[in-house]
């Protein structure tokens, strides 16, 4: 059952912008009805509300971690913004870290900045196409005898790769790791379901999802 956060958060995205309906070329070559960038967040009111959503799905989730890892380049916003979120709205007071894509040589060195990575260690993303963050942030993890413990992002599309399975279900399957979501493909057609006048673009959802969905 949709979430009235979820509700909220599509409301949200739509408005703003960064999901759009139409035609959209993706990178596999899919002509799909709808397109999710996340790229739209870019001032400090729309990175403000996209992180209590973030907050709010990671509340409802109930995983157990205790530090937001925010890859280099995408998750290092996310990360920091869903800490204060975290904090403002659930006065959880959470430890954050983000890594810089070359290691600093000076200074403190190395290529992390924020907390000690230690523990249980939850991953923060836009979103999850071929996987490529996830096994970097891993391995980052992994190197400082940390565990990753989730992997959050903001909308799954629910689309399987070139197989049967989506990217999504091959990094839970090879890491033994839920990844979690503020909303996914089924959430955002129930969503437009209860709107008028998006007839025609429900149709259209629904017959990409019964081709290219993999639940």
């Amino acid at each position: 059952m949709m979430q009235d956060y979820q509700r909220d958060f599509f409301d949200f995205i739509i408005t703003s912008g960064a999901l759009r309906f139409g035609q959209f070329t993706l990178k596999s070559g899919r002509i799909s009805p709808y397109f999710f960038n996340a790229g739209q967040f870019s001032t400090g009111s729309s990175i403000s509300h996209l992180s209590r959503y973030y907050a709010a799905a990671i509340e409802q989730s109930d995983i157990a971690y205790d530090l937001i890892f925010g890859p280099a380049y995408k998750g290092i916003p996310l990360a920091v913004a869903t800490s204060m979120a975290l904090y403002d709205q659930y006065d959880l007071d959470m430890p954050y870290a983000f890594n810089r894509k070359e290691a600093k040589d000076h200074g403190e060195g190395g290529n992390l900045v924020g907390a000690e990575l230690s523990g249980r260690i939850l991953v923060i993303d836009d979103v999850i196409s071929a996987g490529t963050s996830v096994r970097e942030s891993f391995s980052i993890i992994d190197q400082h005898e940390a565990r990753m413990a989730a992997v959050i992002i903001a909308l799954d599309r629910q689309e399987r790769g070139q197989g049967r399975q989506s990217a999504i279900d091959e990094i839970e399957q090879k890491y033994g790791i839920p990844v979690i979501n503020i909303a996914n493909l089924t959430d955002l057609i129930s969503y437009l379901s209860e709107q008028a006048d998006m007839e025609k673009t429900l149709a259209e959802i629904r017959l990409y999802q019964s081709e290219y969905g993999c639940y």
